[in-house]
């Protein structure tokens, strides 16, 4: 014998809800739905079933005798199914008491402060922020060692969900002493072959330089200097001759003041989305969900 399928749980509802009210419209308010869906609903479920479940009439409708069965063991059904909500809701609730963000650099120093100060107002839930380059940022998502991850690297997310939270782009810049602020524009075989002050391999500021410069044809000059932090690099190239390229985030108040000099590329644009990236072996919740939300509406 051919096991039956087990109707949708969603259908189930709907039908348990006729059943009580009477009423295909008295459903449909109640569910938020039209009563057209909630007629269609009812009539997948008894060709599903095999069974008349109710009897329609001008005055509403009426449970069959087989109906008043089947609807007993559906609201059982449906019961069971809100205590399995409520039991896997309470599971991420307690997982999530301390939500662990892995973030990129740039994103860690110069986007999340003012997400969480958002999120603030929002939540009770304590928050973890481990600021890393976008490789390990990937790393540490797909190892399960933090539930939402920010990254700022070009290219496909491969096995991991992603969500776009704003486009950022990355500048070249120096002190006003140097040979490049006299002009404030040189072309991308210069900057390709002039050692600069530079992030280290696996961050995305770095990984988006170099393909920006490959697509011309050009191969990047090993560094100058190399560091693991957006806010060392500046402050290096403040006090030193030397350049770098860093996101228009973390150097935007610096050009704008003149302690800084934007050096325009000829024919490079170094534009790069930054995204958000989780498992997808689970669904965002709670704390993640709305971090995330925090993040996609301040774009």
């Amino acid at each position: 014998m051919v096991a039956r399928r087990l109707p949708d749980l969603a259908a189930l509802e709907v039908v348990v809800t006729v059943g009580r009210l009477g009423s295909m419209g008295a459903a449909a308010r109640e569910l938020g739905m039209s009563q057209q869906a909630v007629s269609a609903r009812v009539r997948s479920v008894e060709h599903e079933l095999g069974v008349e479940l109710f009897a329609r009439s001008p005055a509403g409708v009426e449970a069959t005798a087989n109906g008043v069965v089947v609807l007993e063991w559906a609201n059982a059904l449906v019961e069971r199914a809100v205590e399995f909500t409520a039991g896997v809701d309470s599971l991420v609730a307690a997982r999530q008491a301390t939500l662990i963000v892995a973030a990129s650099k740039t994103v860690a120093e110069y986007l999340v402060p003012s997400w969480i100060v958002t999120l603030a107002g929002r939540t009770d839930a304590k928050l973890s922020v481990r600021p890393m380059n976008s490789t390990e940022v990937f790393d540490a998502v797909r190892a399960d060692d933090a539930h939402l991850g920010f990254i700022e690297i070009p290219g496909p997310t491969k096995d991991l969900e992603s969500a776009l939270v704003a486009m950022d782009e990355l500048l070249v810049v120096c002190a006003p002493g140097h040979p490049w602020a006299r002009t404030g524009r040189i072309g991308a075989d210069e900057l390709a072959a002039t050692p600069l002050i530079q992030r280290e391999p696996g961050s995305g500021t770095r990984l988006t330089f170099e393909e920006a410069l490959a697509q011309k044809g050009f191969q990047a000059t090993d560094p100058l200097i190399e560091l693991r932090s957006v806010t060392a690099i500046r402050a290096s190239v403040l006090s030193s001759p030397a350049a770098t390229v860093l996101s228009r985030l973390s150097v935007a108040e610096d050009i704008t003041a003149g302690r800084l000099v934007h050096v325009e590329v000829d024919g490079l644009a170094m534009i790069r989305p930054l995204r958000a990236v989780w498992s997808p072996r689970i669904t965002l919740r709670g704390p993640a969900r709305e971090l995330l939300e925090v993040a996609t509406t301040r774009r």
